[in-house]
């Protein structure tokens, strides 16, 4: 339980995200306030969390926490928006890339600035989640203790939430649509949905841990097999993510 009243700029994917892991956890606070223009969005929304507030943005505003769930074009006019309503007292915890916590604490007049990259599998309260906290604010315990609920939480530069953004939040999308399709392929060779997603779960995770804990050098693990029926074709899916990845970086970057 914590005593403060919560409120989203926002509420589309990441709002449910963390709407659904602060449930998981049977986490209680004094409110909780969403403001989304869509109403279609918003309706959903409250159907899936009753117990969400659909308010307006001044009053999102007067909360004692304020997630910022918008993407980096319209986060610039919601704080002009905002900025003469927002307490000094308020906490603001900034979930986009390429905006910094300064330019934040400029258009808001408030130094209690939070950035932090979510992700998907908080929704299983599993995300890996970095968090950069500005030297002034206040609470820094027990927001971290809140954004702990969301999975692993951890204290990092400013400077390193892009780089955390490409390669931790986005790293599910890159292989989901491969472990589907691996799946798939195992039930048209003879196994069951069962059989195939748990072969594939565990190989994935002991894969994992024999590159990343066995010991072994990159090319050893390599060379532990040695057939590599899709080895042709690696220095072009090396090429796509290195010019989709490091592009896409140049873009979010602040």
């Amino acid at each position: 339980t914590m005593d403060k009243s919560i409120a989203f700029a926002g509420g589309r994917r990441i709002t449910k995200i963390i709407l659904q892991a602060f449930k998981n956890k049977n986490i209680e606070l004094k409110s909780i306030h969403v403001n989304e223009t869509d109403r279609n969005v918003a309706a959903e929304l409250k159907n899936k969390f009753p117990e969400i507030i659909l308010s307006a943005q001044e009053i999102i505003a007067e909360q004692d926490i304020i997630f910022i769930a918008l993407h980096p074009p319209v986060i610039k006019e919601y704080l002009d928006k905002i900025s003469d309503k927002v307490s000094k007292d308020s906490i603001i915890i900034s979930l986009a890339p390429k905006i910094p916590s300064e330019f934040i604490s400029e258009k808001l007049g408030n130094k209690n600035i939070i950035r932090m990259i979510p992700n998907a599998t908080s929704v299983i309260n599993e995300g890996i989640n970095p968090v950069f906290v500005s030297d002034l604010c206040h609470s820094k315990n027990e927001i971290i203790g809140l954004l702990s609920a969301l999975g692993y939480t951890f204290e990092t530069d400013e400077s390193k939430l892009e780089a955390y953004a490409i390669i931790s939040a986005m790293l599910p999308t890159y292989f989901w649509f491969q472990w589907i399709e691996m799946t798939d392929i195992g039930k048209q060779i003879g196994l069951t949905e069962k059989e195939s997603s748990e072969a594939v779960q565990k190989t994935l995770s002991a894969a994992m841990n024999t590159l990343f804990n066995s010991g072994l050098s990159k090319e050893e693990v390599l060379d532990l097999i040695p057939v590599k029926p899709i080895g042709e074709h690696e220095s072009q899916i090396q090429e796509i993510y290195r010019n989709k990845l490091l592009s896409l970086f140049d873009k979010i970057k602040p």
